[in-house]
């Protein structure tokens, strides 16, 4: 390569790096600049409190709960405000997607009716989605695109804030930064506009590891988006150092929404504790100021497990 030709390769080179860099500067003063959400949490432990339904799966009747045990008493979603209150004297609760009989806007409005009459609101809606936002097939990442944003108009439908987005695993695919993106960048683009926030957790090992959801977060770069630390759930690869570092950085990214519990079970059934205590430090030292769910998930009675959780939150906080 001669002397002019280096110098002309270089300049174009320069000039590339440079759109690039205001381009990508631009892209993320926009992101900056979208106005975020904005919640008025309580400030009393007592009111940060929320009861999440999945730990009363086996008692829900919905033709998607496929942990309905029938031995047990049986409730419709209609029921669970007023029985968190009863049992529990909390007011906030978390609904899990599969608990919900149906999407109708006739029984939206029944839910919205027993919300009122039992003098209590959503604070998330924990969404399982059944496709993958990174699979291979770009029909199967628009089928779950259509389903989040499906959810984000029942929050609104409801009073909810805010939806978890599960991130489903791909058969086809492993975990693809770039596609997963994408995908959520056209959900957030969404909910923003519905004034609903999207939520990951790191509920799964493998499709939404902890510091692969905080890559993603920090990559969509949207208010909108946000992190649901699990006090648990990374704590399945039997290293309570890896469940701390994970726990640290997902409240890094938090705004709205953590689960609480004090223990997971993998699907053998085997117990891993963790230092609940320890956990709680590290969401006061992120200046986390949202909503605390109690998700009790381990073999055992829900409701002690979840009376317990619930003293023992208001004692940390």
């Amino acid at each position: 390569m001669n002397l002019l030709t280096r110098r002309l390769f270089l300049e174009k080179i320069s000039a590339l790096a440079a759109v690039n860099f205001i381009a990508s500067a631009a892209s993320s003063a926009l992101a900056n600049d979208t106005p975020g959400p904005h919640i008025a949490f309580p400030s009393a432990p007592s009111g940060r409190i929320a009861i999440a339904s999945y730990p009363f799966r086996a008692y829900i009747e919905s033709p998607g709960n496929r942990d309905r045990n029938p031995s047990l008493h049986g409730m419709d979603l209609l029921q669970f405000p007023a029985e968190v209150v009863k049992k529990f004297g909390v007011h906030n609760i978390e609904p899990y997607s599969r608990h919900f009989p149906s999407l109708d806007s006739a029984y939206l409005a029944q839910f919205r009716e027993a919300l009122a009459k039992a003098n209590t609101k959503v604070v998330n809606i924990a969404v399982s989605l059944q496709e993958s936002f990174y699979d291979a097939e770009p029909a199967t990442r628009a089928n779950a695109i259509a389903s989040a944003k499906k959810w984000v108009d029942v929050a609104v439908g409801i009073g909810s804030p805010s939806i978890r987005a599960h991130i489903h695993t791909a058969a086809n695919s492993r975990p693809n930064l770039q596609r997963t993106v994408d995908a959520l960048r056209e959900v957030v683009k969404y909910s923003a506009g519905k004034n609903v926030i999207v939520t990951l957790e790191n509920d799964d090992l493998v499709s939404e590891d902890a510091f692969f959801l905080v890559n993603v977060i920090e990559s969509v770069n949207h208010p909108y988006l946000r992190a649901l630390p699990d006090f648990a759930n990374s704590m399945l690869t039997g290293d309570a150092d890896f469940n701390c570092r994970a726990l640290k950085t997902m409240f890094q990214h938090a705004y709205n929404i953590c689960h609480v519990k004090d223990g997971e079970a993998d699907d053998h059934g085997k117990q891993f504790n963790i230092d609940l205590l320890k956990s709680f430090q590290i969401l006061k030292s992120s200046g986390y100021r949202g909503y605390c769910s109690m998700e009790f998930d381990a073999p055992g009675d829900p409701y002690a497990a979840t009376t317990k959780l619930v003293e023992q939150t208001i004692r940390y906080l």
